[in-house]
Parts: C-alpha cells; structure tokens; sequence
C-alpha cells in the first residue's frame, strides 16, 4: 500500500500531544496508590475519549490487546470523528504501570500516528532490540553480532574505548548473560526495571543521557513505539520477533507476518511519516511527571514529527476541575 505524501500530520501533532497529556492526567491521581490495573484503565479511559474527538479515520494497530480483552484500546478497534485521513496508531496510554503504581521515575504516556498500513501490526510476542543514536555509518551494529562486538564496532565508530561507551539494558532474569557479556568489554550499564521505549529513546540524545546504545528483549509492540520515535529523532534500530511456542507464531501470522525470522530495521518497523507524543507521569530523564500545583495540574510533552524531525517540548498547565 502507498502511503500518501501528507496525512495532515502537522495539524494532528498537537491533537496528539492533547491525547497523551489526557492520559497522564488520568493516570496521576494514582501515582503511588500500588493499583497498575486502577492506573492503566484510567489512562485507557482518557486516551480513548481524546482520539475520539480528533478528525482521523483511525485504527489500532498496537494496543492493549485483542478485541474481547475490551474495555481495553484493542488491536482494530477503530477511533476518531469517522472524518478525516486514514491512519493506523499505535499506543502504550501508560507505559510503566508498574512504574505509576510505586511512583517510580520515568512513567510515560505514548502515542505514535502514522499514514494507514505503515507501522508494523507487531503482535504481543517479545522482540530483541538493538538502537543507536544518530550521526553513525549505516548498520555499524547489528542484531547477528554478539553484544561485546556491538560495544566494540560501536566505540571504533566513535574513536572510544570500550570502557566510554554506556549501554541500556531492561533488568529481567533473561538478561543476565547479555550484562554478564556487556560487562565482559569495560564497557557500563544502566539498568532500568520497566519502560523500554524510553530506554531506547534515550540513544537518541547521548549528549544528555549518557546512554549511546540500547540492548535486549521486550514486548514488540514497544519496539514499534520507539522505533517511531527514533524517526523522528534520528538513529538505528533493529528487532526481531522472538517466539516461545506455536500459539505466538499463530498470533504472529494472525498480524500477517510470514517471514518469522526476519530482522526489521527501523523504517521497516515504520515505513511512512509518523508523529509521535509522550507525556511524563512520573519524574524521569526524559521528561517531568505530573505536577500537582494548588488548583492545577502541569505536565510536560514530548512531541516528534519524522517529516521535519522538529522535537518540541510543550508544558500544559491545566486547571483542576
């Protein structure tokens, strides 16, 4: 399917930024509160209500789950006026539930637009991650090198030592040969217990985080979610489905994927223009969380659009009604 040149992606943007910032709001009261259930139907409820006033043609092609696990924003549900262009979404309304129940750093709301047919319908399966940061040769890592290749190719890209270079890994049982190996090289970890899409978003400002490259498995429909991000930002990124028995290879043929081992670059995982928007729930390095002020609620927003790669940054300040 061709994508169309415009899909009015600089009039959505803002209407997208309104859709995440509805969905921190939601989220907020339960910061802390121990209830992930509580906090992420909250933030359904909200992301919902939002994509519904706006003019698209919407559907979901990454959300919260298949359709009879309503009242949940499940994959094909449609949203939007009914008026307007055709676009797929894909959505997390809060990633790090967990995160929002311990009142943990770095809770987010995110939401991806794209022209319809251009983000991968990624079915609920993990997926290995490999991302960089912008301003490297095409494909200087890859996902068929072990991890201390990576660390080494990387930092001969970047005349380092392997001992400068600083990789973001999602703390899980799984992972503990990769850091074992990482570790093996010099080269630094940090350690993050929830929220890959941030993690790899953080590859894309190294200057500021401090993180050049991002390593591991995590559910796939996040990899979607940050690979619209790094296009908007600027960088690489690769993924592969990773399948623990037939019913996910079902599920993956379900999405229409044939080739299940295929190793998707990023403008595979997002072959059109796409804007994306998150909102901080919690505190994190990326963005601030929700701060209640007397008779008001202020959030902050990232907001991308690949066409242009503009990143804006936009504090909302609500009163509390």
């Amino acid at each position: 399917m061709t994508a169309p040149k415009d899909f009015n992606d600089r009039m959505l943007s803002l209407g997208l930024a309104r859709v995440s910032e509805a969905a921190a709001h939601a989220s907020a009261r339960l910061i802390g509160r121990g209830d992930e259930k509580a906090a992420d139907q909250a933030a359904v409820n909200a992301m919902r209500d939002q994509l519904n006033m706006l003019d698209i043609k919407g559907v979901v092609v990454i959300g919260e789950g298949e359709r009879d696990e309503a009242p949940m924003l499940y994959i094909g549900e449609e949203v939007g006026t009914g008026q307007g262009p055709e676009v797929d979404i894909a959505l997390d309304p809060l990633e790090g539930t967990t995160l929002t129940a311990k009142d943990m750093p770095n809770a987010l709301t995110v939401i991806a637009m794209a022209p319809r047919g251009t983000l991968l319908h990624a079915p609920d399966v993990y997926m290995e991650k490999l991302a960089i940061g912008p301003g490297y040769p095409t494909d200087v890592v890859s996902l068929e090198m072990t991890p201390a290749q990576r660390v080494r190719a990387l930092a001969e890209a970047r005349g380092v030592k392997d001992s400068d270079i600083t990789v973001c890994i999602l703390e899980r049982p799984r992972h503990e040969d990769l850091v074992a190996e990482v570790r093996s090289t010099g080269a630094a970890i940090r350690l993050i217990t929830d929220g890959d899409v941030a993690g790899v978003i953080h590859c894309a400002e190294a200057e500021l985080t401090g993180i050049d490259m991002y390593m591991g498995s995590g559910g796939a429909p996040e990899g979607v979610l940050a690979a619209s991000a790094l296009k908007c930002m600027g960088g690489q990124m690769w993924g592969k489905l990773l399948f623990r028995n037939d019913d996910e290879k079902g599920r993956a043929r379900k999405a229409g994927i044939t080739d299940l081992d295929r190793i998707y670059a990023r403008d595979e995982l997002v072959t059109g223009d796409v804007i994306f928007a998150a909102t901080g729930v919690t505190n994190g390095s990326i963005v601030a969380g929700v701060k209640r002020e007397p008779g008001y609620l202020t959030t902050e927003t990232i907001l991308m659009r690949s066409k242009t790669g503009s990143v804006r940054r936009m504090i909302y300040r609500n009163p509390i009604r």
